[in-house]
């Protein structure tokens, strides 16, 4: 009858309009669901079933996660952080935080380059390292007093200076960076292992190296196998030794087998044995790291550490190979910021000028520089 068909009618209204409103209801719950989640979330994440499916490659390129690298400067080499941040802020999109460690002298001076110059949107912390840690631990000589550098002992501590990240790279102030520093920082280390450090006596750079560098790769080259408490750690001799300029580091496993205070050991018994080699090595920093770590560390791709550019004024590797290093590292007498050393160009065009004039680079006449 047509009284029932107006019915049916309405009821199907009724029925549509009460569908579209719950649909409309939904739709703000829905969209309400996304504000709040993006909002609690640093990352903006959302459930899946509010989005849709995101390429893995987006999806990637969307970590917002804080890479933190720690790097020390001291005021004599400035230049050289700078520079050395520099090439690593300008090869990456990451999110990339540095932990500046100086001396409290340092401080003004760093903050004006930074803040006054093409590098006032890198994000960084300073902080001020207090030699006081090292009483006890470091032998000094009242004759070199001026030759101790507190911030060479800095990486000992990386927990302290970077306190909530559970990973960090540790790099020297000698250094280029011409690729993305993510690849370094995403170096797998076995589960265990508190650091991942490159190997001296296999590395890519022995093998290219034009000619030899007259350095030690092996462990008897820091540490006094005269002495007993070397020879009760059963340690090879010929095991190879790695440099600890680059490195990078799980601060979660560090802290659990307490690698700080095991480092620390290793100083004051060198300060009451004298258990290292001063004629080869020549330095104390790094044998406490070769005997913590001794066939406990990961490997780093060696072309994340191409080294002993500043090992000699001359030429070690062809332009073809210098312009393929990830990393390149001027350890060694001739940094690249004096008056000789090989490649100096290629630092330079990293180099930020000191807005105060105070670091100035000691000009080279090589054909390389003059060419630029």
């Amino acid at each position: 009858s047509p009284k029932f068909l107006v019915n049916i009618s309405i009821l199907i209204v009724a029925v549509v309009i009460f569908l579209l409103v719950l649909h409309h209801n939904f739709l703000g719950l829905s969209d309400l669901l996304k504000r709040e989640l993006s909002d609690s979330n640093p990352l903006g994440l959302q459930p899946i079933d509010f989005i849709p499916a995101v390429p893995q490659r987006l999806a990637d390129e969307r970590n917002d996660k804080e890479i933190s690298v720690v790097i020390t400067a001291s005021d004599e080499r400035l230049g050289g952080a700078i520079a050395a941040m520099n090439s690593i802020y300008r090869h990456t999109r990451s999110n990339v935080v540095f932990y500046i460690v100086t001396l409290n002298n340092t401080v003004d001076h760093l903050r004006l380059w930074l803040r006054n110059t093409a590098l006032k949107n890198l994000r960084y912390h300073i902080l001020d390292f207090d030699p006081r840690v090292l009483e006890g631990k470091v032998q000094v000589d009242p004759q070199k007093a001026d030759t101790l550098k507190p911030l060479t002992f800095a990486r000992f501590y990386l927990p302290s200076l970077v306190p909530h990240a559970e990973k960090a790279i540790y790099v020297d102030d000698d250094i280029i960076v011409q690729d993305d520093i993510l690849e370094l920082y995403n170096t797998p280390l076995k589960p265990g292992h508190a650091a991942a450090f490159s190997d001296d006596c296999d590395s890519t750079t022995n093998k290219v190296a034009v000619r030899g560098a007259g350095n030690q790769y092996n462990y008897i080259g820091f540490l006094d196998y005269k002495k007993e408490t070397i020879r009760k750690l059963a340690m090879k001799a010929s095991t190879c030794s790695f440099n600890p300029g680059v490195f990078v580091a799980n601060l979660t496993e560090w802290k659990l087998q307490n690698i700080t205070k095991q480092l620390e050991k290793w100083m004051a018994l060198d300060v009451a044995e004298e258990l290292y080699s001063r004629t080869l090595a020549g330095s104390i920093t790094t044998p406490p790291l070769l005997i913590v770590f001794y066939k406990q560390h990961s490997s780093i791709d060696p072309m994340w550490n191409v080294r002993h550019l500043g090992s000699s004024a001359g030429k070690r590797y062809s332009p073809q190979f210098v312009k393929a290093a990830k990393l390149l590292h001027w350890n060694g007498h001739f940094k690249p910021w004096g008056r000789t050393a090989s490649y100096a160009e290629v630092w330079e065009k990293w180099y930020v000028p000191d807005p105060t004039g105070k670091f100035s680079l000691i000009r080279r006449h090589s054909e390389a520089y003059e060419a630029k």
